[in-house]
């Protein structure tokens, strides 16, 4: 299984006409059909004027296949690639493997996500993602984690994991109680060598988001 995180660099005022686009006729075209969509959100703070969309395929040939079949379809090609292709200033993605599970949706609504990147050295990934396994029990006592992969394609050493909170308040008191706690800190004091850069975007969902 392979997860692939899309991230989209709107112009300027143009997030509205996007979300339009993809909540009318992008999302219910594509659908689950192509691969499966687990949010779908647009960032508030960090690089702004961002849209983030995160998808679910079996293996990397299950989505050239699937993309390959996307590509076919009329209402893809003809009616939403021209309506958000003048919106897009540039196209990031990353292939991803996953660590832990992805949570399902639990119907709850109005919450926030942090998607946090961190650039390790060389190696490093698969290190920090079986450390956070170790410990994920202890950090999960104040918030719970909802996805974390290490990177594949473009960049190998890279730990992406997102976070789900009800609010901004939610967020500071969890990370405030995790740094109390003697094996969170342990964790923090084994990935500190092994990281070279990181990375934070507070994330919303879009109506149409799976992951609200």
């Amino acid at each position: 299984m392979v997860y692939e995180l899309r991230c989209y660099t709107l112009f300027p005022g143009k997030m509205p006409d996007y979300l339009k686009a993809a909540e009318t006729i992008g999302r219910p075209t594509r659908g689950n059909n192509f691969g499966i969509n687990h949010g779908y959100w647009f960032s508030e703070f960090g690089a702004l004027n961002q849209v983030w969309h995160l998808w679910q395929f079996d293996s990397l040939n299950d989505r050239e296949r699937l993309r390959g079949e996307l590509a076919k379809v009329k209402a893809w090609t003809d009616s939403y690639v021209p309506a958000v292709r003048p919106l897009i200033q540039r196209q990031d993605l990353r292939i991803l493997k996953p660590v832990v599970d992805m949570r399902p949706s639990d119907g709850t609504t109005g919450n926030v996500y942090e998607l946090r990147i961190y650039r390790t050295v060389m190696g490093g990934a698969a290190q920090y993602g079986e450390n956070f396994k170790q410990v994920r029990a202890a950090r999960e006592k104040y918030s719970p984690i909802w996805g974390a992969w290490t990177g594949e394609l473009p960049q190998p050493n890279e730990w992406v994991h997102l976070w789900r909170y009800k609010n901004l308040q939610e967020r500071t008191e969890a990370r405030a109680a995790a740094m109390k706690d003697p094996a969170w800190l342990a964790y923090i004091a084994k990935g500190t060598p092994l990281l070279a850069e990181m990375q934070s975007t507070l994330l919303i969902p879009a109506s149409f988001s799976p992951s609200k």
